[in-house]
């Protein structure tokens, strides 16, 4: 036998090994290994994750928010006695998480931190947004001292190819006492919704500053069903005189985003959101 035939003949022999070899393999594995299923902590089928998504119903994401920082939080004599208002201003550091739903509790303390009065409210914050809570009227048994911010029972939603908060613009503000009536001054201005949506409210909130920046004086009220493109003018009145002298007015419009239909099948997702304290 020539060296060429012997070099076939092996060839020809590590050829049928490893057919054989392979076809065993390939039996072995159809025969032995289960299908695929929802719950084989593998990701195969039609899934977009392991055992989830597709055909397996769908993922769950745990998401894992950065905390509501707080940028501002202090108070005003009301203009009655022993009565103050309270003011935090607040931001949202996370790129795509908004809070559908936070429990804030404004702190008032005194001199030694102890706490003097409490004021709770519920509210909702966008990506990075930044918003001002109020609580007016906050009754406390002595002067404070210092205001802290405590938040809760965050409710994290994603939103999905959001890039701005609701364009709501306002033209025309002014703040002026008034005479011959039983309020000291208000505040006026004309709100426009520039956005594709319409909202069930819009919380308007005017902050009074002095020329150093400090609030003097703030208020708020409530405006409903206000359609795309509309306009509404706004007045806000000052009950009581209160101490400083007005240099600027900041005026901040909120949209209830989060019972707003069309927005939220625009922005927010399906998915499962995660409950998270926030301290």
């Amino acid at each position: 036998m020539t060296s060429s035939e012997r070099a076939l003949k092996r060839g020809t022999i590590i050829g049928l090994i490893v057919f054989f070899v392979a076809l065993f393999w390939s039996s072995w594995y159809f025969l032995t290994i289960p299908d695929p299923t929802c719950f084989d902590k593998r990701q195969n089928q039609d899934e977009d994750g392991i055992d989830c998504g597709g055909s397996c119903g769908a993922c769950v994401v745990v998401y894992t928010p950065e905390d509501i920082v707080v940028r501002e939080a202090t108070f005003v004599p009301s203009g009655e006695e022993g009565v103050y208002d309270i003011l935090g201003a607040i931001y949202n550091p996370n790129d795509e998480l908004g809070a559908a739903s936070f429990t804030y509790t404004f702190q008032v303390k005194g001199s030694s931190g102890e706490i003097l009065a409490e004021a709770k409210g519920r509210n909702f914050i966008l990506p990075q947004e930044t918003k001002t809570l109020l609580a007016i009227g906050v009754r406390s048994s002595s002067r404070p001292q210092s205001v802290h911010i405590v938040f809760s029972d965050a409710t994290w939603e994603k939103f999905s190819g959001y890039q701005e908060k609701p364009v709501l613009s306002i033209r025309d503000k002014r703040y002026e006492k008034v005479t011959n009536s039983p309020f000291f001054s208000e505040a006026t201005g004309t709100l426009s919704n520039d956005s594709l949506f319409d909202f069930g409210s819009i919380s308007v909130k005017v902050i009074l500053r002095d020329v150093n920046g400090r609030p003097v004086a703030f208020n708020q009220t409530e405006m409903n069903t206000v359609l795309s493109k509309e306009e509404r003018d706004f007045r806000l009145r000052f009950p009581r005189a209160f101490p400083g002298e007005v240099a600027t007015i900041e005026v901040e419009p909120e949209a209830d985003i989060y019972h707003s239909e069309n927005f939220i099948k625009r922005y927010i997702g399906t998915g499962k959101f995660q409950e998270r304290e926030s301290k």
